[in-house]
Order: C-alpha cells, then sequence, then structure tokens
C-alpha cells in the first residue's frame, strides 16, 4: 500500500496523464480472453492487486507481492495526501447521488479535500466529450472512475487525450460503499479473504460473475504444477 501511495503521487506530481489500474481476479479473466483489455492493463502506468486472489497467484507463480492494496483503502489513503497536498479530486460514477455523497463522506473525513466536481456514470457515448471536458476544465488531479470494469478502464484510456494531464484510477464499486449506499465486508470477511462470498450473499445476481473465480483458480493452479514441471525439467537435464 505504501508503494502505490508513493507512486501514484510521483505520477501526480509528474504533471501528465496516468492511468491506475486496481486488478482483481475477474478482471485478469476477462483481460485473458479480451485481447485489447489485456493491452490495456499490460501498459498502464501503474496495476495493483486488488483481490487475495491476485496475490495469491502471484505467489504461486513466483512473483510475490507484499500485500493486497484493496481499492477503497488506496482511495483514502490518496485522498488524504491530496487534502495535505491541495490536490483536487473529481468522482466519476454510481448512480443520481451517489457521488455526491461520496464527495461529502470524503471531505468529512479528510477536512481541507478539495472536490472539483461530481458526476453520475449514466451516461452514454454522446455525452463522453462534455464529461470529459468539465474534469478537465475543472482543474482536478486526481479522477476515480467508478463506471465498473471493464468500461471504466476503456472510459479512462478512450478519453486520455481530451482528459489531459490527471492521473485515473478505475475503482469499481467504491464509491457506493463510501456513499453508504453498499456495506463492506466485515474486516473479519476480509481478513479470511472470503470478501467475495461476503458480497455474493449480498447481492445474488453476481453468481454470473463470480463463476469466474474458480476458473481463476483452477488456470493459475495448472500454471503452477507446469512451471514446476518444465523447472524440473531442466534441472535434471543439467
Amino acid at each position: 500500500m505504501n508503494q502505490a501511495v508513493e507512486r501514484i503521487s510521483g505520477l501526480l506530481a509528474q504533471n501528465r496523464f496516468a492511468q491506475v489500474v486496481t486488478l482483481g481476479s475477474e478482471m485478469t479473466m476477462f483481460a485473458r480472453r479480451n485481447a485489447a483489455y489485456r493491452e490495456l492493463i499490460n501498459t498502464a502506468d501503474l496495476v495493483v492487486p486488488d483481490t487475495v486472489g491476485v496475490v495469491y497467484a502471484a505467489r504461486l507463480l513466483g512473483c510475490p507481492m507484499p500485500e493486497r492494496v484493496a481499492g477503497i483503502e488506496l482511495v483514502e489513503r490518496l485522498c488524504a495526501g491530496c487534502a495535505t497536498s491541495g490536490d483536487s479530486v473529481f468522482l466519476l460514477g454510481g448512480a443520481a447521488g451517489v457521488a455526491d455523497r461520496a464527495a461529502a463522506a470524503l471531505q468529512a473525513d479528510h477536512p481541507g479535500l478539495r472536490i472539483a466536481g461530481t458526476q453520475h456514470g449514466y451516461f452514454d457515448a454522446s455525452e463522453e466529450p462534455a464529461i470529459a471536458a468539465r474534469i478537465r476544465e475543472s482543474g482536478a488531479r486526481l479522477v476515480l472512475v467508478a463506471l465498473g470494469f471493464p468500461r471504466q478502464e476503456f472510459w479512462i484510456r478512450r478519453c486520455a487525450a481530451a482528459l489531459g494531464a490527471v492521473t485515473c484510477m478505475g475503482v469499481g464499486g467504491t464509491l457506493d460503499v463510501i456513499s453508504g449506499k453498499s456495506a463492506r465486508a466485515p474486516r473479519s470477511a476480509r481478513r479470511l479473504g472470503l470478501e467475495w462470498l461476503y458480497r455474493l450473499v449480498r447481492e445474488p445476481r453476481r453468481l454470473g460473475r463470480q463463476l469466474a473465480l474458480p476458473q481463476f483458480a483452477v488456470l493459475v493452479a495448472l500454471q503452477a504444477m507446469s512451471g514446476r514441471r518444465g523447472h524440473a525439467s531442466a534441472s535434471s537435464g543439467q
């Protein structure tokens, strides 16, 4: 988390467009079958592991990560930093009123935080240029985009030129939680890596999406075993 905050603070200081991806297991599975999404993730300025599945997979595949960097906690840390630095934040996404309530909650938690503007996420393609222009003109330095994946990542990349020198991060349902519309899993469930189960129980309609998780686990296990077999073969041949 500390490394992610430091890296994003550095991106903000560079005064250029940058994209941060908070990567989860479902997103990884989508990227596996969607070349454009995979390329987007691979060329992002920073990718952080937003779920324990990604962290465990990285360990199994020989690329260990220090810890999970949960999007909602990263948002809170970044807003705390912006309240100190004076960098303003724009909130984009959620149903009508969600971004406004999230903005009020963040300002209450982080006195001095400047909210450059808010915009709900229920807009069509014809409105994109005007929204991107409003974000650019707002003077925001950090843009939190809560449109759900893959829409939020594609939107950020598609509007990069129009947005100008901002750092954009896709944050999924984070604004819903901060605004109070949705509840986050209890700390005990998060500690055990069961946040996905808590969300499924509360939102059964997510079942179709959650089917990607066992598929992800199987693919990671197969790749890990394949890597170990390859290493063993190479060792025996030396």
